[in-house]
């Protein structure tokens, strides 16, 4: 006889729905882990079926060791924003960050090979497939781990549309205990969103993206009728405006646009007598 509380067991071991649950346990004739073998196989025909729809829906998350010195950005991706806003999706999300972060990889198959309960992170997304009935992917993440005195934090916009990570160094651990450092530290992720900075300083820029940009203002000067090298000094200086407005420490910020990021952090330090530095930054954007 399958009993409600050995459909309820194996649901608590899976996640299954109910009724997918009392089906396995029928065929098995109560043997739960043979029903697990059946359901996990599902999950995985089911998720293999469902991979070629597109998930361009879902939602991003961060997940912060107890330390407050490292943290990982995760993507989720699933199809129909009904499911993003699913209170199941995103607690599932969550348990994908965590099991990321304890498991202190650095690329996404390693990650997926990690152990999540009896079976793998995979696996663990694939049987969740069966219970949500969409295409779920795990699209991507990355990690972020402070050496010293400091904190990374995160920030999540806009329910899970855009994410941030942020890595933030100070030379003395009262520092990092002060109010005054945890708003900076706030106030950064939150420009951050804002500004979707393309990296930290000149040198994070791509040299592609900078020669685009190049590639731009000369098409933008072409019958001007000036000298090639006083219009390359002219392009020179348009550069410097679009660092300002894409490399993190030039940015104007964003609650005080007259002052720049760099100078905020200075500002800040000299405040708190110590020397401030955002290290690194990630900033996730869904679909991106």
């Amino acid at each position: 006889m399958i009993t409600a509380s050995l459909v309820k067991e194996l649901r608590e071991k899976t996640g299954v729905a109910m009724m997918e649950c009392k089906n396995a346990l029928k065929e098995t004739e109560g043997d739960i882990d043979a029903a697990i073998k059946i359901l996990r196989e599902r999950g995985e025909a089911k998720a293999e079926k469902k991979a070629s729809r597109d998930a361009n829906e879902g939602i991003i998350v961060a997940a912060l060791a107890e330390s407050g010195k490292s943290g990982v950005l995760v993507e989720i991706n699933c199809e129909t924003d009904f499911v993003a806003k699913n209170e199941n999706f995103q607690a599932f999300v969550g348990e994908v960050a965590a099991t990321v972060l304890a498991g202190n990889v650095t690329d996404l198959e390693a990650a997926k090979a990690l152990p999540k309960g009896d079976e793998t992170l995979e696996g663990f997304i694939k049987t969740k497939v069966l219970e949500m009935g969409e295409n779920l992917q795990f699209r991507r993440f990355d990690r972020l781990t402070l050496n010293g005195e400091g904190a990374v934090a995160s920030y999540i916009h806009l329910g899970g549309k855009v994410g941030v990570l942020i890595e933030v160094s100070a030379e003395k651990a009262e520092t990092v205990s002060s109010e005054t450092f945890k708003d900076l530290v706030k106030d950064l992720t939150l420009h951050i969103a804002a500004t979707s900075p393309a990296g930290l300083k000149r040198e994070d820029i791509s040299a592609e993206l900078v020669e685009s940009e190049k590639d731009i203002f000369r098409k933008q000067m072409e019958g001007a009728g000036k000298p090639a090298d006083i219009l390359e000094k002219i392009i020179e200086g348009k550069l410097g405006k679009f660092y300002s407005e894409r490399c993190l420490l030039e940015q104007g910020f964003v609650k005080d646009p007259d002052t720049s990021v760099k100078s905020l952090l200075e500002a800040k330090g000299k405040e708190l007598g110590d020397t401030i530095t955002v290290n690194s930054f990630l900033r996730f954007g869904l679909g991106e």
